[in-house]
């Protein structure tokens, strides 16, 4: 980042040394080590997560892809550059490809009926992270999406990448490994990142704490989320 960029930062952020978003992860760095460690992701990476747990997760997971796609499509609509509106626009189409196709076929191998697919009732990690979403993108404010994105892709990332080998042997663990840590996926994180440390320093001190809660907010819903696998 360079001088006369720094000068623009204001309020608690003036002495920040890394980078906007490397300052927001800092922040929550107790609930976000949390749920990088969680117990779900240790069961998974050995492939012993239970079989109702695991259900219940995916099933869970699942309801955020509608909510997802629409504040990725607020962020298309709001971003500021037409170079962001392009990056932003190639993603929407990763969610409905591969990922949704991980999930019918998981759905399939663990026999979860159609009803429990579309559904199901929602956990209230689950309500909290689409109400969050859905606040990011009704503001049509870039910034306030760009951070839920963030906290969504860079925790599954850190996790992900934890991941000792070899993977496990089934699909439905490996692959939902393999879906957050792999080079398109890491490029995608990356330039969320730098996309964060690009607009954040230019945000007036308000906008920057609403940042700092939004950011918050989601890293706990994050948290919680893992947890409520297992009620």
């Amino acid at each position: 980042m360079t001088e006369s960029a720094r000068s623009t930062v204001v309020g608690p952020f003036v002495d920040w040394s890394g980078g906007f978003a490397d300052w927001l992860r800092a922040s929550t760095d107790e609930d976000w080590s949390a749920a990088v460690n969680h117990r779900f992701v240790r069961e998974l990476y050995a492939e012993r997560v239970p079989e109702p747990v695991l259900r219940r997760y995916l099933v869970q997971d699942y309801q955020f892809v509608d909510r997802f796609a629409a504040m990725l499509g607020a962020a298309v609509s709001c971003a500021d550059t037409i170079d962001s509106r392009m990056v932003l626009g190639r993603q929407l189409g990763v969610v409905a490809g591969t990922e949704n196709t991980y999930f019918q076929r998981a759905f399939d191998a663990l026999e979860v009926p159609s009803a429990d697919r579309e559904r199901p009732d929602w956990l209230r990690p689950t309500r909290e992270f689409n109400e969050l979403m859905d606040a990011a993108r009704i503001s049509q404010n870039y910034p306030y999406c760009l951070v839920v994105l963030t906290v969504a892709e860079w925790l599954y990332l850190d996790w992900a990448a934890a991941a000792p080998e070899p993977l496990p042997a089934g699909f439905i663990c490996r692959e939902w490994i393999e879906l957050h840590h792999n080079p398109e996926f890491v490029a995608w994180v990356d330039w969320l990142r730098a996309e964060l440390d690009r607009v954040g320093p230019h945000l007036d001190e308000l906008e920057q704490q609403a940042c700092l809660r939004y950011w918050s907010r989601a890293t706990a819903l994050e948290l919680a989320f893992f947890d409520a696998a297992y009620e």
